[in-house]
């Protein structure tokens, strides 16, 4: 009987801790991107009975300096290769520190149903129990499985699957940092065998109306954190700066300082789209009677990072108020 042909499976590099090397086998921090795409694949063979693997190397830098720019370049590339009818899926490697924040643009980007799975390492390749093997391999048999598609952007790592829209990493070094606060996993894998529980209900890929053809530059946007005895000035650097939009880092559900108050006041008067996040880690960030005079948008439950990547993309369809509380209203 002839064997049905495997998946085609793009792995796209861009780098990060699953790329890197260490001085000792034992040191976990202080390491170096060093590592292409083609060197994580060869290193895990077993890959090569899932899928037919075709590599390439987008950018290899540690995440953390991921730019705008290099986030449009991601996404295009992504857009063209799941055009081509001949590919199944896309992997990509990338380094944890931003992780959430570009698996979450391509959530919001990416037109196609077809399975984009983001993965990376919290140990150098160098280290004893390197964790970026099982994961690419984990990865990889996510992308290849015709269960896996439409269900948006994803994550796994650590044998979890997370949906892009809820994961965040929430420890500084554990291997077990992925976690998707209030809601849980997609699923998980076992044994190399995948089981997935849930779909998501935040509009995503093909439900999203955020279209980056033509897009040069996505607006800029700060993100700014609230405090006791906060001051002003961060607002106003921010106004002079010339950006189009301010998430603010806020405490409990969205709540303001006084000092905070003043300086979105100052920017909203200066046209500046101005959310409500939280500093919390978790929770919705529920709307307010005073949201509209004051023309604030509420972050729902996004972290002050992702409420950053929505609020970018809804700044390329509108500046208004209320366009932009319907983008967080549903995705």
């Amino acid at each position: 009987m002839k064997r049905a042909p495997l998946p085609c499976i793009v792995l796209l590099g861009t780098g990060g801790t699953i790329a890197s090397t260490a001085g000792a086998a034992t040191a976990l921090t202080d390491y170096t991107v060093t590592e292409g795409i083609e060197t994580l694949l060869t290193a895990v063979p077993e890959i090569t009975t899932l899928a037919d693997i075709r590599c390439e190397q987008v950018f290899n830098v540690d995440s953390r300096g991921i730019t705008n720019r290099m986030l449009l370049k991601l996404a295009a590339r992504v857009g063209t290769l799941l055009a081509d009818p001949a590919v199944d899926g896309i992997v990509i490697t990338h380094g944890t520190d931003t992780l959430e924040e570009t698996a979450y643009f391509l959530n919001l980007t990416t037109k196609s149903s077809k399975p984009v799975v983001l993965t990376g390492a919290m140990r150098p390749g160098s280290a004893l129990s390197a964790d970026g093997p099982l994961n690419l391999y984990n990865a990889i048999l996510l992308a290849s499985r015709a269960e896996a598609q439409g269900r948006g952007v994803m994550v796994a790592l650590n044998d979890r699957v997370h949906a892009a829209r809820f994961v965040t990493k929430t420890d500084t070094t554990q291997v077990e940092t992925f976690q998707s606060p209030g809601r849980g996993s997609l699923g998980q894998i076992v044994n190399g065998r995948l089981h997935l529980n849930q779909h998501i209900e935040k509009r995503h890929t093909l439900g999203t109306e955020f279209n980056l053809a033509g897009i040069r530059k996505l607006p800029s946007v700060d993100i700014i954190y609230d405090h006791q005895d906060a001051g002003p000035h961060l607002y106003d650097a921010s106004i002079a700066a010339g950006v189009q939009g301010i998430v603010v880092a806020a405490c409990g559900n969205g709540s303001l300082s006084p000092q905070a108050q003043k300086g979105l006041k100052r920017a909203v008067k200066q046209g500046i789209a101005c959310v409500r996040s939280s500093r919390s880690g978790s929770g919705i960030v529920t709307p307010s009677q005073d949201d509209g005079r004051r023309g604030l948008v509420s972050g729902d439950s996004l972290n002050p990072q992702k409420a950053r990547i929505l609020l970018m993309l809804a700044l390329t369809l509108s500046h208004d108020r209320s366009v932009i509380q319907s983008c967080f209203d549903r995705c």
